[in-house]
């Protein structure tokens, strides 16, 4: 529920906090004293349009911050979890959202003390308050919304949440279905370029890492002239007759044979040079090996350098790198075998799309079938809560008709609609078509009445809806509004001494003019105070004694 609103400078309003309780909360004053003013500031906190004429005149900006106190498993935490805000934040159920407005516009938001967008301060805005007034687009006069709310009505959310999974699941196979048909059509259409391109492929045999070892193989042919002099040369300096395998081996005979007489001093010098001889060894072996592994074909490097560029010319001609060309010509097989098997999987994916479509199917037609049951019984809860509202005589249908095929959802295979017809023998029509917005206001009250254990949302606005009614059918307008408050919190701005008559608390919005300077402000009413308003309610500018006792009467119940 809103527990509390703070209101800086917006329009009349210099500053003002408000707290809420449960129950039926009424809003009173004059016209003008401000009242949509407070409303405008509420839609503002909760992701309305925000407008620099809200900001009072001489003030930099205007700034509204509503307080909730939430269950632990409201829908507005899950947004919260989903945006990766505030995750624990719904430890002791406690939301507060604050937004401002400069005087060039400019607006920001906040939830919890994070900064966020408008967008997702209206998503979080539609789980906490609904509003409702006599030319409301949205909520229960949306179409749109009609389907959930008969499924919350009749605790079909888990079925509905089964229809959905099947059907996304009859999609992805269908999905499947036209992907493969595409791919199959668009390898058809390039058949034969594939088979040409896959056996020159083919032909050309590339291997990844290829054209590395090509380009390391060309660079050694290019300088093998000079490559093999400089190994001859290196030959020659390290053996014949003055090379270094002769020369250790001379000098390690010599110091042999005078080992004895050095005393073991000679013996780590003789086995340095037995390494040093062994490694010239192996150094003078690898230098023949490499030497005799440079290939003088003359023919080598021209081979060598037409197959580089082949494997380059192809993979130019693909659009791949060289390294590619392999990975291209299994993925054209592939393609090639698509075709080849192309009857066996659409065939295949038909099937499954069948049986799918089937599951999909049987799943919603049990949903259908609730729904139509649930949707008698909604109207005769209705029928109920009219009658007290001085509407028996009109009548509220929900209609669940089929959808085509095509307009086949997540949501099922029906469309639901709220429909009403206020006088007898006159065809029923759609609720924001056909009533007044006397009798629109008494259609939405019987039918929150109805849903009210239903919502998620534990916070309703009524904007007047008492226009154009008064009397018994006001008094009885304000009964049904008491006894939704006794469901959820419940504000209502009204003109109908019946209607404020039924408050639990009684709020009273009045101007206040200092000098020049006129400002708007709330104080809560309780007894004489109550008792003078709703006098003045009844009256008009000169409360009378009868006024007085009226109201009594009317704040005792028995108006």
């Amino acid at each position: 529920m809103l527990a509390s609103l703070t209101i800086r400078d917006v329009v009349l309003i210099e500053k003002l906090v408000l707290s809420f309780r449960r129950g039926l909360c009424v809003l009173t004053g004059e016209t003008g004293a401000g009242k949509s003013i407070l409303l405008d500031a509420l839609g503002l906190a909760l992701g309305a349009r925000a407008e620099s004429g809200l900001v009072r005149h001489g003030a930099d900006q205007a700034a509204v911050t509503a307080e909730f106190e939430l269950s632990g498993d409201h829908p507005a935490f899950a947004i919260l979890k989903e945006q990766g805000l505030d995750a624990d934040a719904n430890a002791d159920g406690r939301l507060v959202v604050r937004r401002t407005v400069s005087a060039d516009g400019r607006s920001r938001a906040w939830v919890n003390d994070q900064a966020v967008g408008v967008t997702l301060l209206k998503k979080l805005g539609e789980e906490l308050v609904e509003v409702h007034g006599q030319f409301d687009t949205h909520g229960l006069l949306n179409p749109q919304t009609h389907r959930g709310v008969l499924d919350a009505y009749a605790g079909l959310s888990a079925r509905a949440a089964q229809v959905a999974a099947a059907h996304r699941a009859w999609r992805q196979v269908e999905d499947a279905r036209h992907t493969a048909a595409a791919d199959i059509a668009r390898a058809r259409s390039e058949e034969e370029y594939l088979r040409h391109a896959v056996a020159e492929l083919d032909a050309l045999a590339p291997r990844a890492g290829e054209e590395a070892e090509l380009a390391e193989s060309r660079a050694v042919l290019m300088h093998r002239e000079k490559l093999v002099d400089g190994l001859n040369a290196a030959f020659a300096d390290l053996s014949g007759d003055r090379g270094v395998e002769r020369a250790l081996a001379s000098a390690i005979r010599t110091l042999s044979r005078l080992a004895d007489k050095a005393g073991g001093a000679l013996d780590p010098v003789i086995a340095a040079l037995d390494r040093a001889a062994t490694e010239a060894a192996d150094g003078i072996a690898g230098l023949q090996a490499v030497s005799s592994g440079v290939d003088m074909d003359p023919s080598a490097l021209e081979k060598l350098e037409d197959r580089l560029f082949a494997l380059r010319a192809a993979a130019r001609k693909h659009g791949v790198a060289v390294d590619a060309l392999a990975a291209l010509r299994e993925e054209m097989a592939g393609r090639l075998l698509l075709i080849e098997d192309q009857g066996d999987l659409l065939t295949r994916l038909a099937k499954e799309a069948a049986v799918a479509r089937s599951a999909y199917h049987s799943a919603a037609e049990a949903l259908s079938a609730e729904r139509r049951a649930a949707s008698g019984r909604l109207d005769a809860a209705v029928a109920v809560e009219l009658a007290p509202l001085k509407m028996d005589k009109a009548k509220f249908r929900t209609l669940v008709e089929p959808l085509d095929e095509a307009e086949w959802s997540a949501a099922g295979i029906n469309r639901v609609a709220f429909q009403v017809a206020t006088n007898p023998g006159s065809p029923p029509g759609a609720l924001n078509k056909i009533a007044s917005g006397g009798e629109l206001a008494r259609f939405m009250l019987a039918l929150k009445v109805v849903l009210a254990q239903t919502s998620t949302v534990g916070t309703l606005v009524f904007d007047e809806v008492d226009t154009g009614i008064g009397g018994a059918v006001a008094a009885a307008v304000g009964d049904r509004l008491a006894v939704l408050g006794q469901s959820l919190q419940v504000l209502v701005v009204t003109h109908s001494p019946q209607v404020a008559a039924r408050g639990a608390v009684h709020l009273k919005v009045q101007k206040t003019q200092t000098g020049e300077q006129v400002t708007t402000g709330v104080a809560e009413l309780d007894g004489d105070e109550r008792r003078e308003e709703i006098a003045r309610m009844l009256s008009g500018a000169t409360v009378t004694a009868e006024a007085r006792a009226a109201a009594e009467s009317l704040i005792a119940g028995r108006g």
